[in-house]
């Protein structure tokens, strides 16, 4: 059992809460029960388990186990009231090549997003829709930051995820065979007014400066209609209403 706070494995997980020891050591934190089961069920490569005293692990995990006391696991903690599980994983490629999509597939593709919590919504609304998988494009924040994992609930482990430049994701776009639909408030037509039966991928962008024109260069806009005074939609909030609308349209 770890009882000390400045155990030098204790300081190495309270760094990765920093993206560049993340960058150096390949690895990343995935706090709480129910992240690493969900981790462990899609065959994520855990590397080491902490679990406070008196915890059981997860079912099925194969990793070195390490009980620690509980202020040594407050200590690695960046959640209130944490519920004695953390797992250090090992980070995967996100290469576009690795995706394999099939006719009529769904995509959503995350452009620029700045904001964790944002990205880690959009994962978790994706995977709730069931798309195909999620896109990164011109990534900013780092999809393996301990605030994306937790925002997506797990998620982020269950939706196939690869990233790259925009300019490498509209050719994979196209090597996919999918129509891309970019979000905008000043187009001219609706989001339920297309036909999304067939393949299709959705580009949502920051919520403060939107898509580039690459985008609209090369896709369709739809808009996403506002009665009130706001000029915009939480990103997460954008991509549920097409997503969903998408998946209306496949079934009717």
């Amino acid at each position: 059992m770890i009882t000390s706070p400045h155990n030098p494995r204790v300081k190495g997980v309270v760094r990765l809460r920093k993206r560049r020891h993340r960058d150096d050591t390949g690895t990343f934190i995935v706090e709480g029960r129910r992240e690493a089961t969900r981790a462990v069920a899609a065959g994520v490569d855990i590397a080491t388990l902490f679990l406070q005293t008196g915890e059981i692990p997860p079912a099925g995990i194969d990793a070195d186990i390490v009980d620690v006391s509980p202020a040594v696991f407050a200590k690695m903690s960046a959640r209130q009231g944490p519920d004695g599980v953390l797992a250090v994983a090992r980070t995967w490629d996100l290469g576009l090549d690795r995706i394999k999509t099939t006719t009529g597939a769904l995509v959503l593709v995350a452009a620029g997003i700045e904001k964790p919590g944002n990205l880690g919504a959009m994962l978790r609304t994706a995977d709730a829709a069931g798309v195909d998988a999620v896109v990164l494009a011109d990534p900013v924040c780092d999809p393996f930051g301990p605030n994306v994992v937790r925002a997506s609930q797990g998620s982020l482990f269950s939706v196939p995820l690869g990233a790259g430049s925009a300019a490498e994701v509209l050719a994979w776009l196209d090597r996919a065979d999918l129509e891309v639909f970019t979000t905008s408030p000043t187009a001219e037509t609706a989001y339920w007014e297309h036909d999304y039966s067939e393949g299709a991928a959705f580009v949502i962008g920051p919520e403060d400066v939107g898509l580039s024109g690459l985008w609209f260069e090369s896709g369709t806009p739809v808009r996403i209609p506002m009665a009130g005074e706001a000029d915009s939609l939480n990103a997460s909030v954008a991509a549920g209403i097409v997503l969903f609308e998408a998946v209306a349209a496949r079934s009717r």
